[in-house]
């Protein structure tokens, strides 16, 4: 995902962020490939974006000096349980971003400043069993309501991207009846209108298919990007990458 001044997008050290967002399903393989490939240089990317990270018998997660890591508010507590983390590119100065602490276990804020203005990321993993994340960010959105400076201002902008795990017409293949229970309906369609309250569009495109169950073999969508409405503008590009 690329989001930039359109205007003037070849000073990138300014005016560009590149994300990376990938579900690394626990493997250490996996997590270490890409780190060490050039896909993140190609790409040019700023901040990596991890659901279900890989975590050593020591606690911490796999990196390089090229990457400053961010954990969960919660990981010192029980690193067993840490599902996220972000990796900040080491060549943006630490004043220009900030961790927002987080009193739940599945989710990890980032916040960056440049000429562009402010950008909020939530990197989120939704339990498929319940609601507890998304009722959080349902609250934090209200609180948001009463600062002074609010989410509606131009140079304010605000990402959620992770892993959702909810199923739904709308970013499934229709034809996947076994997707579309009551109960499957209803949590989508509650993170649906959790992102409407929040001034979110859905940038990366539906329909896309991400995710191979390791039974049914069937691809399904689980990842989605979210972006404030007020800053298509500011969107480069948002897109799925395979893996050659």
């Amino acid at each position: 995902m690329e989001l930039g001044n359109q205007a003037n997008t070849p000073n990138r050290e300014t005016d560009h962020i590149t994300i990376w967002q990938q579900n690394i399903n626990k493997s250490k393989i996996c997590q270490h490939n890409l780190l060490s490939s050039t896909r993140l240089i190609n790409i040019k990317a700023d901040i990596i974006a991890l659901q279900e990270p890989a975590i050593s018998d020591f606690t911490t997660t796999i990196s390089t000096k090229d990457w400053r890591v961010i954990y969960l508010s919660t990981h010192a507590k029980d690193p067993s349980k840490t599902r996220l983390v972000i990796l900040v590119c080491a060549n943006i100065l630490t004043n220009n971003w900030s961790q927002m602490d987080i009193d739940l276990g599945d989710i990890t804020t980032l916040r960056l400043s440049g000429e562009w203005g402010t950008l909020t990321i939530y990197n989120i993993y939704n339990n498929c069993e319940h609601d507890k994340t998304i009722k959080l960010l349902k609250k934090l959105q209200g609180n948001s309501e009463n600062d002074v400076t609010t989410w509606t201002s131009n140079d304010i902008h605000m990402i959620w991207l992770g892993d959702f795990n909810r199923h739904h017409p709308y970013w499934d293949d229709t034809s996947d009846n076994r997707l579309f229970t009551k109960v499957a309906l209803n949590k989508a369609e509650y993170l649906i209108s959790t992102v409407a309250d929040a001034g979110l569009d859905l940038v990366l495109s539906p329909k896309i298919p991400m995710h191979k169950h390791n039974v049914t073999k069937k691809w399904t969508r689980l990842n989605h990007v979210f972006l404030s409405n007020h800053s298509s503008d500011m969107l480069l590009s948002c897109k799925v990458l395979d893996n050659n």
